[in-house]
């Protein structure tokens, strides 16, 4: 079954954080793994950040590995309407807008997206 790892889930995993091995069977799906050209942006701005520009295209070059979804006009509205909806910031309505626009689950620790159909959320909190 297809899914959409939230940038949260990427970083986890690429640091190693506490909910690594949640994401991990997710990341490593090949081919039914989407990732939005949204979530490269963000993994790659807070790659860079963090530690510097190798390692952020490293990260990119992990994403390519899976299916990319380039962000389309229908997309774009759709995640506009889910903004107005659900109350979710830019990112966090095309990274969802994708994954509902897709039909596959979004997978991610982002309390934003806690209740929201079509996710699968695992709460820092439960650690």
């Amino acid at each position: 079954m297809a899914v959409l790892v939230d940038t949260c889930g990427w970083i986890e995993w690429l640091t190693d954080g506490p909910l690594a091995d949640r994401f991990e069977p997710y990341l490593k799906g090949g081919d039914d793994l989407l990732v939005p050209t949204c979530v490269q942006f963000e993994l790659y701005k807070w790659v860079r950040r963090e530690r510097n520009e190798s390692l952020a295209l490293e990260a990119i070059a992990l994403t390519e590995e899976a299916t990319v979804v380039p962000l389309s006009t229908a997309s774009a509205l759709l995640a506009a309407d889910l903004a107005l909806e659900h109350r979710l910031s830019f990112a966090d309505a095309l990274v969802y807008a994708t994954a509902r626009q897709q039909a596959v689950a979004l997978v991610t620790s982002d309390d934003h997206f806690a209740d929201l159909p079509g996710v699968t959320y695992f709460d820092k909190r439960d650690l």
